[in-house]
């Protein structure tokens, strides 16, 4: 007697998850829109798959998404399949509203004209959208769909109520606000899942908007915040594939790498192109002017100073003030040894009134600095000095102030001030020492701060004010070579930078016997 085989029993099919289905959705109705494969049919690569997974496979749902990644890893392409995505595919919210911002008319266009090319070379799905090339919009009428491109040049409506909002290249925003992001993000208010993304290289320093954001959604504290940022590591070999590689996910698949490695060895070559390089193709916060002390010099110094406390009441102290001009930022920066390190304690003042304003103007947060006790307000439209000058009187009672170096301009209008709060002529005499701006006393000073720095022998807690001073400045040089701080140059205030550097070279030259150029920079 013969038996039936068995019937195999039949596993039960896994249910499609929602990444998975805009995965596949993708890949069956898009069409690569440039490029050497213009035309095929779109195949996610792995690092776009893990950031699609990420944005709809949130157990906690996601409403802002970060891509930061090099140049010509496809960020648009990637953007133009999201937006279709939410225009005519399966994330389409009936009736909504879609829009995509850069900060220029012309990159706007850019994630547009990708969209518009995609659908126009795809028959699943030009028949279901309308383009309109004049106003830059993309319409799904059987949807009621609607999108478009906006930039920060425009004027921008506030009766906008976006379902979903693509940033593109949001790290060419400088400052920690932008008016239109602002105007989108409050906007979206009225959806039920709004849903942002950004995708874009990082930005050249910590404080634009593009870099707060990341570092916010890196420390985990949003769930619905999801971040992917592929940058190389800022203490490699910049020219090294290794490290090219670590902000280029697609370099194996579909970059042009003759033209990556032609990039690297001509910045290798050029050190006036390594800082747009270290940017754009390394994903790093760079400024494309090359500053006085790079980024990853100032933050190994960056280690928390030993506290004025009882302790170290008794060590000397050394001093370099720069007086502001009416509204602008006064910096005064004390600096004392402890076990060969230069401990660094800086102060800054700026008036109460137009705080906003000159935040808003100078785009950096200076109210938010106020309130965390990093800048103290004076009253009114400009530095009283009254309160500078107390505050030396309490320093100088306090502890063992040896030396104040200090920049003259503007010091005729402080010294009524110390002679009130108790300072003597001859104290003035022995304890403030005038400081040339110019390049014959701030070279030298220069060298004497670049070999504490080189050498970590400094200690500044990456004080956010100090910090955006050192990341600021900027070097003028002579005929013969000799440098000076510029405040023309820098692209933001330099005034604590000063103070430092007068710092630095009136305790060198104070602490020890120091050759002829460190006597000439007292005049």
């Amino acid at each position: 007697m013969t038996t039936k085989p068995k019937t195999k029993a039949k596993r039960p099919t896994r249910t499609e998850t929602r990444a998975e289905r805009n995965i596949r959705w993708i890949e069956e109705n898009c069409r690569i829109p440039e490029g050497k494969l213009v035309g095929k049919k779109v195949k996610l690569s792995q690092f776009q798959r893990r950031f699609m997974i990420k944005i709809y496979d949130n157990p906690a749902g996601t409403r802002r998404a970060i891509f930061s990644v090099a140049r010509k890893n496809a960020k648009t392409a990637l953007s133009a399949f999201i937006l279709l995505l939410h225009i005519v595919g399966p994330e389409a919210v009936q009736n909504s509203q879609q829009y995509s911002t850069a900060q220029s008319k012309e990159q706007a266009a850019v994630i547009f004209e990708l969209a518009a090319k995609i659908i126009r070379m795809s028959p699943e799905l030009s028949p279901f959208c309308v383009v309109r090339d004049t106003v830059k919009q993309i319409l799904c009428p059987e949807r009621g769909t609607k999108y478009r491109a906006l930039s920060a040049e425009v004027k921008t409506s506030f009766g906008l109520s976006p379902a979903l909002t693509i940033h593109d290249e949001l790290g060419q925003a400088r400052g920690p606000k932008s008016e239109l992001y602002s105007a989108l993000e409050t906007a979206s208010a009225a959806q039920e899942e709004p849903l942002t993304i950004i995708i874009s290289t990082q930005a050249p320093t910590d404080n634009d908007l593009l870099s707060i954001l990341i570092d916010d959604a890196l420390e985990d504290n949003d769930p619905c915040t999801i971040v992917e940022l592929y940058t190389a590591d800022t203490e490699a070999d910049p020219f090294a594939l290794t490290t090219i590689k670590q902000a280029n996910p697609a370099y194996d698949e579909f970059m042009n790498t003759k033209e990556v490695l032609r990039m690297a060895a001509d910045a290798k070559r050029m050190p006036s192109l390594e800082a747009d390089y270290r940017n754009l193709i390394l994903n790093q916060r760079v400024e494309s002017t090359s500053p006085f002390v790079s980024r990853i010099t100032w933050d190994t110094c960056g280690a928390e100073p030993v506290s004025l406390d009882e302790d170290y009441a008794g060590q000397p102290v050394y001093a370099g003030l720069d007086l502001s001009a009416t509204s602008d930022l006064t910096a005064l920066v004390l600096m004392f040894m402890v076990r060969g390190v230069w401990q660094v304690h800086p102060f800054f003042w700026l008036p109460e009134e137009g705080i906003a304003e000159r935040s808003r103007l100078d785009r950096v947060p200076y109210d938010v600095w106020a309130k965390e006790g990093y800048i103290e307000l004076t009253p009114g439209k400009s530095v009283e000095y009254e309160y500078v000058a107390q505050r030396l009187r309490e320093l100088c009672t306090e502890l063992k102030v040896k030396k104040i170096a200090f920049d003259r301009w503007n010091y005729r209008h402080l010294k009524p001030w110390l002679l009130k709060c108790g300072f003597t002529e001859k104290e003035l005499e022995t304890l403030f020492e005038e400081f040339g701006q110019g390049f014959q006393s701030m070279s030298p000073a220069l060298r004497s701060l670049e070999a504490l720095l080189l050498n970590k022998k400094l200690a500044h807690g990456k004080n956010p004010v100090l910090s955006m001073c050192a990341h600021n400045a900027v070097v003028q040089k002579d005929p013969a070579g000799n440098r000076k701080l510029s405040k023309a140059k820098s692209r933001g205030r330099i005034d604590g930078m000063v103070s430092l550097a007068m710092a630095s070279a009136i305790a060198e030259a104070t602490t020890e016997e120091k050759p002829k150029e460190f006597q000439m920079m007292f005049v």
